[in-house]
Parts: structure tokens; C-alpha cells; sequence
């Protein structure tokens, strides 16, 4: 977690906006455990992780979309059954629910 701050310290020093998703939930077998974090600058850098690698690129492009205001705040949820899950790599049989917004502080 600290590596995460410092990042997010680093980013907004200068002067970066960042959404953070957060794991929420999880059905059946999952990467990681709620609770699991993950931050997003506006410019695409990431730290944390929220699924072990497996959604982490859906999740860059939705937090990019929450920073860009093409998306509003809330939960997105990527499941074994969903087409766009398993595209991306989701393969645990399990489904995750993710909450994303931006960092204001």
C-alpha cells in the first residue's frame, strides 16, 4: 500500500488527476481479495493491482473513462461469463466487482 501512496503522492505533486479502483466483492475463485487497490493517473500510469493481472487493462480503461467524465463513478463487475472478462483474461471462473472513482484529496 505505501508504494501506492507514494506513487499517488508523486502524481498529484505533479499535477496528474488519478482514479483509484477498489476491489469490492468477489463471487466464487478470484486473484485477490477485497480490498485490493489499484490507481490510475490520467496519463495511464498504474500501481496496485486488483486481480493479479487478469483485468487490469479493462480496468485502466475504465478508470480513464471515469477521469475523462465518459463514465460516471460506481461499480463495474467482470465476470467468468462475461464476453469482455474473458477477453481479457478473467479465466479464474470467478466474478469480481470493482468500485471507480476519482482520488479528490
Amino acid at each position: 500500500m505505501k508504494d501506492i501512496l507514494d506513487d499517488v503522492e508523486r502524481w498529484r505533486t505533479d499535477g496528474k488527476r488519478v482514479a483509484i479502483a477498489r476491489l469490492v466483492a468477489v463471487e466464487g475463485s478470484g486473484p485477490r481479495e477485497p480490498g485490493a487497490v489499484m490507481v490510475v493517473n490520467e496519463v495511464g500510469e498504474v500501481a496496485g493491482s486488483v486481480s493479479g493481472g487478469c483485468v487490469e487493462g479493462a480496468v485502466v480503461a475504465e478508470a480513464l473513462a471515469v477521469l475523462n467524465g465518459t463514465r460516471p463513478s460506481g461499480v463495474i463487475t467482470f465476470g467468468y461469463t462475461d464476453d469482455e472478462a474473458f477477453a481479457v483474461g478473467l479465466t479464474c471462473g470467478g466474478t469480481v466487482h470493482l468500485f471507480v472513482e476519482p482520488l479528490d484529496w
